[in-house]
């Protein structure tokens, strides 16, 4: 949310100093030092003051001056914008990025200033991504000689950099019941913790087989979105008993849908090799998972963070994305990945065809034997009545 700025003009009671000759810049000083020694004028005499001694190349003074003037109108917008003028032309770049940076996160639109402010706002902008430009330089040229490259085993320390220089916005688990604390904030994970995964996609053709013959029956799936009446439903972008994000259940809730994994025997043996979380009443979730062209599931985070979603792209044509924090990746038939859910997510299908995916869980490769074991026995333990959906 946006502060409050005022985008107020502060009145000038002598000539623009900034374009008046010396004697002029002269005189107004002198004017603006009697009113403030006086206290009369408040914070336009001292901006008007700051000005002034700009004009004259007092720089120092100007600084002080302007203090005196935003200490009295702190959120007065023209006046931190040109305390950023100030620091520039005293040569500090990067205090004077940062009140550049204050006011452009706190502007209104530029529509919604007077003209004179919207092109002072725009410098602003231009003087902000000027620095960064040259602040990046300098940064990439001295991790270049520390030995930085683009290569995986700096990929986490990228993933930092982006996050300091602004490219990414950070995103956390937020688990809508458990939290387990201690485990790694990762969006994606690398393949490699999970060996079992290419013995998953290995079966892929045979999956696929299954999913199509199941296909021929629409009415074999049904929305995955169906409120339980008693409880409360989050709005969720009118998905809830809609069709456009369809579901065919494996397993359900801990306990195996027999009709169902009866015509998929290939994808079962599949699942055979995936450390799935076994919790009495909840896990594990197996699913196809279908999006209809156009479906949009909005962003929302899982329920806890002890396991991960595995996606396995059986039919996907162009168009069809998942984000998981701050990274967007489109599917590829027959390439598996897991991510943490607890993680804000979204995903869409903005092409004209079906996408389907089998859905699966797996436990957090950091959980001990025995942590599990008392985190399924403690979810377990937990009466019906909390929304479990993946």
């Amino acid at each position: 949310m946006r502060s409050t700025l005022s985008t107020a003009i502060p009145p000038a009671t002598k000539p623009d100093t900034m374009t008046a000759s010396h004697q002029d810049a002269t005189a107004a000083r002198d004017h603006y030092l009697q009113l403030t020694s006086n206290g009369q004028g408040g914070p336009q005499a001292w901006f008007g003051l700051a000005q002034a001694q700009h004009a004259l190349g007092e720089i120092k003074a100007a600084l002080a001056a302007l203090e005196q003037a935003v200490s009295a109108a702190p959120d007065n917008l023209q006046l931190l914008l040109y305390k950023g003028d100030l620091l520039a032309a005293d040569g500090n770049a990067p205090a004077a990025a940062a009140f550049y940076r204050t006011a452009l996160d706190a502007a209104p639109p530029d529509q919604e200033l007077p003209a004179q402010l919207r092109a002072h706002v725009q410098k602003a902008r231009h003087a902000c991504a000027e620095y960064m430009e040259k602040f990046e330089q300098k940064l990439q040229n001295n991790l270049a000689q520390a030995g930085y490259t683009h290569g995986r085993e700096h990929a986490r320390f990228r993933q930092s950099l982006d996050l300091l220089l602004g490219r990414k916005q950070l995103y956390l688990q937020q688990p809508r019941l458990y939290y387990f604390p201690g485990l790694p904030q990762i969006q994606y994970f690398e393949r490699e913790a999970f060996p079992w995964l290419d013995q998953v996609e290995a079966a892929t053709p045979a999956i696929r087989a299954e999913l199509e013959q199941i296909l021929k029956d629409q009415d074999a799936f049904e929305p995955y979105l169906k409120p339980d009446p008693t409880l409360p439903a989050r709005e969720r972008g009118g998905l809830h008993n809609n069709r456009d994000w369809s579901a065919f259940y494996l397993y359900r809730n801990g306990e195996i849908v027999a009709e169902n994994a009866a015509r998929c025997p290939a994808t079962m043996a599949a699942m055979a090799h995936v450390p799935m979380p076994q919790i009495a009443g909840r896990a594990p979730t197996v699913l196809f998972s279908l999006m209809r062209p156009g479906a949009h599931i909005t962003p929302h985070t899982g329920i806890l963070n002890t396991r991960l979603i595995c996606h396995l792209p059986l039919i996907v044509p162009q168009g069809c994305s998942l984000r998981v924090g701050n990274e967007t990746r489109h599917w590829e038939e027959g390439k598996a990945w897991v991510f943490d859910d607890s993680i804000e997510h979204e995903a869409w299908n903005r092409s004209n065809e079906t996408r389907v995916i089998l859905l699966f869980e797996t436990w957090r490769p950091e959980l001990s034997e025995s942590e599990r074991t008392l985190v399924s026995t403690m979810l377990g333990s937990i009466e019906d009545g909390n929304d479990w959906e993946t």
